[in-house]
């Protein structure tokens, strides 16, 4: 049963109540970090007795057969394939427009005559955790692996966890073929993330590892933040829902017990000034949660306004991963301006369309990491470099600045430096 309270904003201090209905989850580094460990000094070995210990099927191969990647899709009800074509593709051309602005670089050309680009190019090799607990997530799988494609990444090598067989899910095999992927480790847990980010001796190592994880694989990820890239901390999902008096509770009431799904700790509120509306929807949503068992006892805030201005600050404060508004006027130039992961607008705006085949990404910050953080993408996969070109005639002109600067700072070579190719 979802847990439901209701909070009225009376105060800046209406957010973090909201956020406070999710405890604090226990910390895990202990843990991960002698897992981390072990890997990084017995390498494959590790692997197999990691598997073992924490009660997973050891494969014979650490590495999936390509040609069994391959054949996966075919191995689908038609339907599901179909799907997961339509959502690839999407996705794909979300982040080819994305990459379009990423790649086309930035040259400045500055007073004294240097000139100064900025480009971004792929890394060589991404590493892609696709989980694989209560549930597979083929979807995930997509979603990461189509945007390192199209960021141009020469080797993809995906990580999820074994089912039966020693295999991951057919269905994750399958998004696998389908984003164009073939190098898959039947791996889980931390030590996917510890096998990607080191190297064993079946397994090269990657430069940058993404992809979403519970928070023994999002510890891993955080303990080798700087040994490799990743794409970010993520947490519990959520979802916070800006609703007027014509919304359908009906709608959102799904929603919420949709985004309920993920687990108890994820986080839902709907913010309204209507409070009549908020009642409809915690009546819905205590029927729709009796009948459906996959939702979990998620907390739901139901928070009652002064006005729309005041619902939209709310949901600002609280940063969430998404952000449906449901209300009358709602438009795109009222959602560029929220603070959030995902926000999604008009009569078909449900999250879960951006879950699985609108072509938006389902990996985004959580825990108020919109602030400054953004949706996976094309560029999580890039480096960027600056290309100086400093003329004769620039260096004659910038020496006496660097040189001061340098002094000033006790690093006078450095102005001697400069000095030298402006004098030469």
């Amino acid at each position: 049963m979802i847990r439901v309270e209701r909070i009225t904003a009376d105060g800046a201090n209406a957010a973090q109540r909201v956020r406070a209905l999710v405890p604090a989850a226990d910390s895990v580094a202990a843990e991960v970090e002698p897992i981390l460990a072990q890997v990084r000094e017995s390498g494959d070995a590790a692997l197999r007795e990691l598997a073992d210990r924490f009660g997973e099927d050891v494969p014979e191969r650490l590495r999936v057969d390509p040609e069994a990647v391959q054949a996966a899709p075919g191995l689908l009800e038609p339907e599901v394939r179909e799907a997961m074509r339509v959502a690839a593709r999407n996705v794909e051309s979300v982040a080819r427009a994305e990459l379009e602005i990423l790649a086309r670089g930035a040259v400045s050309e500055l007073p004294e005559g240097q000139t100064v680009e900025v480009r971004g190019e792929p890394v060589a090799a991404a590493g892609i955790y696709v989980p694989g607990g209560r549930a597979a997530y083929p979807s995930s799988a997509l979603m990461c692996c189509v945007p390192a494609r199209v960021a141009g990444v020469g080797r993809i090598a995906v990580a999820s966890p074994p089912r039966a067989g020693g295999r991951p899910n057919a269905a994750v095999l399958a998004a696998c073929a389908i984003a164009g992927v073939d190098e898959v480790y039947a791996i889980g847990g931390a030590q996917a993330v510890a096998a990607l980010a080191f190297g064993t001796e079946s397994i090269a190592a990657v430069d940058v590892v993404a992809g979403p994880g519970n928070r023994y694989v999002t510890e891993a990820k955080r303990q080798v933040s700087g040994r490799v890239g990743i794409d970010g901390i993520a947490g519990p999902s959520e979802l916070v829902v800006v609703a007027d008096g014509s919304a359908n509770p009906d709608w959102v009431a799904l929603d919420l017990c949709a985004q309920g799904e993920h687990g108890d700790d994820s986080l839902l509120a709907v913010v309204s000034p209507d409070g009549a509306l908020l009642d409809r929807i915690e009546e819905l949503v205590g029927e729709l949660v009796t009948e459906r068992p996959s939702v979990a006892a998620a907390p739901l805030a139901l928070v009652e306004t002064t006005g729309l201005e005041a619902a939209l600050a709310v949901a600002d404060a609280i940063a969430p991963e998404h952000v449906e508004l449901a209300f009358e006027g709602a438009d795109t130039t009222t959602a560029r301006a929220r603070v959030a992961g995902a926000v999604f607008v008009s009569s078909g705006g449900a999250t879960a369309f951006g879950d699985y085949a609108a072509g938006s990404n389902h990996v985004l910050p959580t825990g108020g990491a919109a602030r400054f953080g953004g949706p996976l993408g094309p560029g999580a996969f890039m480096r960027r470099t600056s290309i100086v070109s400093v003329p004769a005639a620039a260096a004659r002109g910038l020496a006496p600045q660097v040189a001061a600067l340098a002094r000033a700072e006790g690093l006078p070579v450095h102005g001697e430096s400069a000095e030298a190719r402006a004098n030469g």
